[in-house]
């Protein structure tokens, strides 16, 4: 968020004399309380100013960055998920190029009776595509990388968890799954949704956009 002049020099005036009514503001800076109130609205609003009813304002502390640092991870992953791309564990390797290509997505989610147990990236598929197996009989399960090797995200993470993860483990998306236990107990995921580089992009242009 790029404040302007203005609302820097109200910053700098509630920081030296704070608590400070608007009115007190007003004054110093020769401007009126309704000129000032556009701008103590978005100061507050964005967190920056705290507004307390007949005592004035206070500094929160909170910098720009602390403040974009906050609205990233206050947004979840369930916020901003999109539809995955899934197939059974079943599956060719030569279908799978398919749905890759027809999706236009750089991995994809495999499952056996509805959850997750690998996924498959672009790499794996083109390692597959120029080696000697045979795309068409050859099924995704063999040349993908299994659980508990895929790392995955839950509705209630953070898109600041999402990112470092994305980033830390180098891949396109994660999966987003529902946990749950079998008939044996045992903890199983579902694929309920995903997040990419792009949903992660989209996200900082909507929020500049916004600012």
């Amino acid at each position: 968020m790029q404040l302007t002049k203005r609302q820097e020099k109200i910053i700098e005036i509630v920081k030296e004399n704070e608590p400070i009514t608007s009115e007190a503001i007003a004054k110093q800076l020769k401007l009126t309380r309704a000129t000032l109130r556009p701008d103590l609205s978005i100061l507050t609003m964005s967190g920056i100013l705290d507004a307390r009813p007949k005592v004035g304002y206070f500094y929160s502390g909170k910098s720009d960055i602390n403040v974009f640092r906050d609205k990233i991870q206050s947004i979840k992953v369930e916020d901003i998920k999109s539809l995955p791309t899934i197939i059974d564990e079943e599956t060719s390797v030569y279908d799978a190029i398919v749905t890759l290509f027809l999706d236009d997505v750089g991995s994809i989610f495999v499952t056996s009776n509805d959850c997750l147990t690998g996924i498959i990236s672009r790499k794996d598929m083109l390692k597959s595509a120029i080696g000697n197996i045979d795309i068409n009989k050859v099924p995704v399960a063999v040349i993908m990388t299994r659980m508990p090797n895929v790392i995955y995200l839950e509705e209630k993470e953070s898109i600041l968890e999402a990112a470092i993860k994305i980033i830390e483990h180098e891949v396109d998306s994660l999966p987003i799954v529902e946990k749950h236990k079998d008939d044996l107990g045992e903890e199983q995921l579902k694929v309920i949704g995903k997040i990419s580089k792009t949903n992660i992009t989209k996200l900082f242009v909507d929020l500049g956009i916004e600012d």
